[in-house]
């Protein structure tokens, strides 16, 4: 079968390559671009869910290229109104340049991708059997296309999509400092700060980076132009002076930039066998949230669908799955901004002026105000996909409820090695047991006890590739529950015991279902040879 091609060579683009590859699928990613990742203000910050994933995708560095956090404070002028200590893993703030040359460098060490520079799409022609792009002066054909192409997307042109929504939702002035400041590790947002100078900006967000470097965003104010430079050498110098009893620190002032948040969302994800992923999808990054995170998410949906399509274990039908369920979480993620804006911002220049008589509002919802840069709540947390339902925001779904994204909790494999659960994910299927006592056994005394060895042939009959691994304890499951987990680490079901139909049956569904493929006829009952066939394919 052809590569799927890929057009963008940005994160999202290479992040959905490398995971295409981690499922043995090979792509020819287009870049319009030099491959060259200059240095810049630009960073993002990265959940706990989509540091994971770009670590197994090939990314190794990641952690060591990136800074965690150690806590998050919002003040107002000289008052705390929120201080919350983060754990290590739950936050990691990387400059985008960085991102970008660790992810190009995983994929020059993947054979199954061919990058290819200087090539700006120009055409695209599609019908039942695949997709052929024209690139300068070359027709490149794949299975499926993926539009990572960012938000001017050429992709989304050709396929004649509207990209709706509001053209000008925040404005800010972006420097990168490295100096000391007193509050090393932690990152806060400050409105109000005092100060002798007068400052522009009465919102300013401090976040830290690697090797002392620390991005500062300051909010304008509404209908304000960018900063000229001298201003924004004068309002960096009244923050760092307020931060330091009015005395300017020593600073090296390494890049700036002027960026407007945005809020888009393309009327389709999918036309026929072409996708959008990423910026060319959505733009979503008012009130601190990160679009970088949701593309990634994107591709993470995204990889294991085609994967199982290119394989021949799924049909057409299950990519469809893709746009309902990560096109209706930015959905709901956009509602929940909406709705959260006139609690935290000024919508008038009039209520800019008035923002100080405001503060009652900071302070109630200064919780709120947080969750979209740290990744809680409505605004930020990883989304469930239930089946036949909306994706959920709702952070209080129990870690069994179908389509929640699976705890990471250590695991065994038949072969007695030991790994955390997340590591496994993004080749195949997994089906968990939960059975406490097993770390204290040797694998040969519990591999032939119990449920395992149904288990371990109910998961070899599955059509579709999966993976048996044995947990001591996951969070509110009972001994001998069996959980099966998605590629990209979304709860399918969780079963008490082991039913080899049900099973089956939730595999099937959840790759779509298939007219080829018969369900067994009883609970004892092997694979259908056509199953068989189809799942060492994709294992092969």
């Amino acid at each position: 079968m052809d590569p799927v091609i890929i057009v963008g060579a940005g994160p999202v683009g290479l992040a959905l390559a490398l995971a295409l590859a981690r499922h043995q699928v090979p792509t020819v990613v287009l870049d319009d671009g030099a491959g060259v990742s200059p240095e810049g203000a630009r960073s993002t910050v990265l959940r706990a869910d989509t540091t994971e994933f770009l670590a197994r995708i090939g990314y190794g560095r990641v952690t060591a290229d990136g800074r965690a956090w150690t806590s998050w404070r919002t003040l107002r002028r000289n008052r705390e109104l929120l201080h919350l200590p983060l754990p290590d893993d739950e936050l990691l703030h990387l400059a985008q340049h960085r991102l970008e040359r660790g992810l190009r460098d995983a994929v020059s060490a993947t054979p199954l991708i061919e990058l290819v520079h200087d090539s700006p799409v120009s055409e695209i022609e599609q019908d039942e059997d695949g997709v052929s792009v024209h690139a300068r002066r070359t027709w490149w054909r794949g299975s499926h296309l993926v539009g990572c192409d960012g938000p001017r997307s050429t992709v989304r042109k050709q396929l004649q999509l509207r990209f709706p929504g509001r053209t000008a939702a925040d404005h800010y002035a972006v420097a990168t400092v490295r100096v000391d400041l007193p509050f090393p590790g932690e990152a806060r947002l400050h409105r109000d700060p005092h100060s002798d100078r007068a400052q522009v900006s009465r919102e300013v967000t401090a976040r830290p980076l690697p090797d002392g470097v620390w991005r500062l965003d300051w909010r304008l104010p509404v209908g304000h132009g960018p900063l000229a430079p001298d201003a924004l050498v004068e309002q960096l110098q009244a923050t760092l002076a307020g931060w330091h009893e009015g005395t300017v620190p020593g600073y090296e002032l390494v890049t700036t930039a002027d960026y407007t948040v945005q809020q888009r969302l393309a009327t389709r994800f999918q036309v026929g066998r072409v996708f959008l992923a990423g910026d060319a999808a959505h733009l979503l990054g008012a009130l601190g949230m990160q679009n970088l995170d949701e593309g990634l998410r994107d591709a993470d949906n995204l990889a294991w669908k085609l994967a199982l399509v290119w394989h021949n274990c799924a049909t057409e039908r299950l990519l469809t799955t893709y746009q309902q369920e990560r096109r209706s979480s930015v959905i709901a993620r956009l509602r929940a901004v909406d709705q959260a804006m006139p609690l935290l911002e000024p919508a008038t220049p009039l209520l800019e002026a008035r923002r100080s008589v405001l503060s009652g509002s900071l302070r109630r919802n200064a919780t709120l105000l947080s969750d979209g840069t740290l990744g809680r709540g409505r605004l930020g947390a990883a989304p469930a996909y239930p089946e036949r339902n909306r994706p959920s925001l709702t952070p209080a779904l129990s870690p069994t409820s179908p389509g929640v994204l699976v705890p990471d909790v250590p695991v065994v494999t038949p072969d007695g090695s030991t790994d955390r659960l997340r590591a496994r994910l993004g080749r195949g299927f997994l089906v968990v047991l939960v059975a406490p006592g097993t770390g204290v056994w040797a694998v040969e005394h519990w591999l032939g006890a119990g449920l395992m060895p149904q288990l371990s042939e109910a998961t070899r009959a599955l059509p579709l590739p999966a993976e048996l691994l044995v947990t001591e304890d996951y969070p509110s499951a009972p001994p001998h529950t069996v959980l099966l987990i998605r590629p990209d680490g979304h709860l399918v079901a969780a079963l008490r015991g082991c039913r080899p139909d049900d099973l089956w049956a939730l595999a099937d569904r959840a790759r779509g279902g298939s007219a080829d493929l018969p369900t067994p006829r009883s609970a004892g009952a092997a694979r259908p040879a056509d199953a068989r066939v189809a799942g060492d394919r994709a294992r092969a």
